[in-house]
């Protein structure tokens, strides 16, 4: 598996990256912050975390295994 070879991604696979993304940030965030409860944060800040980061492997895998479609006149 070459990771370093050019790979072409979808608008809506960028969009769900983002989201993960954002998730693990606002989780870390969460965590950090003194707004909530410390229970109630710490809660909130792993479940989002965990759940950012438990989605970033599949679509990992997804982009990394997904095989280039020729483009018509390139």
């Amino acid at each position: 598996m070459n990771i370093s070879a050019e790979k072409t991604v979808t608008i809506p696979e960028i969009a769900f990256i983002a989201a993960t993304r954002g998730a693990i940030g606002f989780g870390v965030g969460l965590l950090l912050a003194e707004k909530f409860r410390r229970e109630r944060r710490k809660v909130l800040g792993w479940t989002l975390f965990l759940s950012g980061l438990a989605s970033t492997i599949p679509i990992a895998l997804h982009l990394f295994r997904k095989k280039e479609t020729e483009v018509p006149g390139y």
